[in-house]
């Protein structure tokens, strides 16, 4: 080997480093800092699920497992799964059902399952940054999708889907769709009739899509029966190329725990306990007992914390739509307020000079994709609302302490 020679293949040495990150780095030793940077309630996971997890590795439970998971929370996950989108029964999905190291792990398993190198793979942005460089890491050609902004109308700010661009983009040379909704980080969300449009779609081009839901219980316009946002799996036959990726992360206070599953055609099943053997061979069992306890006991948890959610939201909102130059829409799902200040696009240097000369921690749009510059996402997962209005005072500040008054 040359001595010159990349240590890494180059796709990987060439990997941007996360920019929230970046902006989080710069909160080192300040605090001082209101941290809304994260994606990530401030509230520590309830006590019967951490004790579950304690009476695991008080049993001894300390051994590997299943790699598709424990059979009494892939059984749980059924019933939770089935009580989310009913009319095919428990037995439907227990062959459908991976368990994951995180939501996280989950995508990555699928991108390996379904793409290869000098695949074409279209992502509907802004996105998580993972869901971009997971495909490029497998080799693929990764075209973007962008959502727009309205400019008028009532809901002016919000980010809404191109479908004619979407369709466009989709061709029989496209293996692969990646679309997350409810959005992170726009709140955007799909209908049902977006979905079975897309779906139909990509059943004539014999596209696989790897729908990204982990947001689907944080969703608060109310217009479907179960409260949830609307699903793939709610129009998706049983063999459809359909993937969808959940996590316990944001709906169960989970975020450490690393815990998440895949939903998928049950041929792929076997193949994919293969490839969790050679990732991770399995999630720890005392995180799976937390978990089944998690869902089992899900109604004393995440209803409330929806609720909660959608009281920060509507505190969060409204102070920051009165905020001089901010233009913002209220989120569907999610849990992020998204807004452009006006007249800048650096945003990235602006979330630094946030957290130096504010004390306000948000991530830059940047992070989620060049058509987000100049946007800031700011977490309001927080326990208490003060926090949320104390941020905006300060922002209130910074900006009056501009050269103009204004950024």
């Amino acid at each position: 080997m040359s001595p010159h020679a990349p240590f890494m293949r180059p796709v990987v040495e060439n990997l941007e480093a996360s920019r929230i990150r970046e902006v989080a780095n710069e909160g080192l030793g300040r605090d001082n800092v209101l941290k809304f940077w994260f994606g990530e309630s401030d509230e520590v996971t309830p006590d019967f699920i951490r004790e579950a997890a304690m009476a695991s590795l008080q049993a001894g439970e300390t051994f590997y497992a299943h790699n598709l998971g424990l059979p009494e929370l892939r059984e749980a996950l059924a019933v939770y799964t089935d009580g989310l989108h009913p009319g095919r029964g428990v037995a439907h999905w227990l062959d459908r059902l991976a368990v994951t190291s995180g939501g996280v792990n989950g995508l990555m398993l699928a991108s390996q399952a379904l793409v290869e190198a000098g695949d074409e793979v279209v992502v509907v942005t802004p996105a998580w940054p993972n869901l971009v460089a997971q495909p490029l890491i497998m080799g693929a050609n990764v075209k973007s999708v962008p959502l727009r902004v309205l400019s008028t109308g009532p809901r002016a700010g919000a980010w809404a889907l191109d479908m004619d661009a979407l369709l466009s983009a989709i061709t029989p040379a496209t293996r692969l769709l990646i679309v997350n909704a409810p959005n992170n980080p726009t709140g955007w969300t799909l209908t049902r009739d977006e979905q079975a449009t897309i779906l139909a779609h990509c059943r004539r081009t014999g596209t696989w899509i790897l729908a990204d839901e982990v947001y689907e219980r944080l969703y608060y316009a109310g217009d479907t029966a179960n409260g949830a946002a609307s699903s793939f799996l709610d129009v998706a036959e049983p063999d459809d190329r359909v993937v969808v990726a959940h996590s316990f992360s944001k709906s169960f206070l989970m975020t450490g725990w690393r815990l998440g599953w895949l939903v998928l055609p049950a041929a792929l099943t076997p193949a994919m306990g293969k490839l969790i053997e050679f990732n991770t061979s399995c999630a720890p069992v005392f995180v799976q007992r937390g978990a089944t306890v998690a869902l089992q006991r899900g109604a004393e948890v995440t209803p409330a914390l929806v609720a909660h959610l959608k009281t920060c939201r509507d505190t969060l909102v409204p102070l920051l739509r009165a905020v001089p130059g901010v233009t913002l829409a209220e989120p569907l799902g999610g849990m992020y307020a998204f807004f452009k200040l006006q007249g800048q696009d650096d945003c990235l240097a602006v979330a630094k000079r946030l957290v130096r000369e504010a004390g306000i921690g948000l991530a830059p749009g940047s992070a989620f994709s060049l058509e987000a510059a100049g946007w800031l996402r700011w977490c309001f997962a927080s326990r208490d609302t003060h926090r949320l209005e104390e941020g905006v005072l300060r922002l209130r500040r910074w900006i009056a302490a501009q050269p103009g008054g204004g950024v």
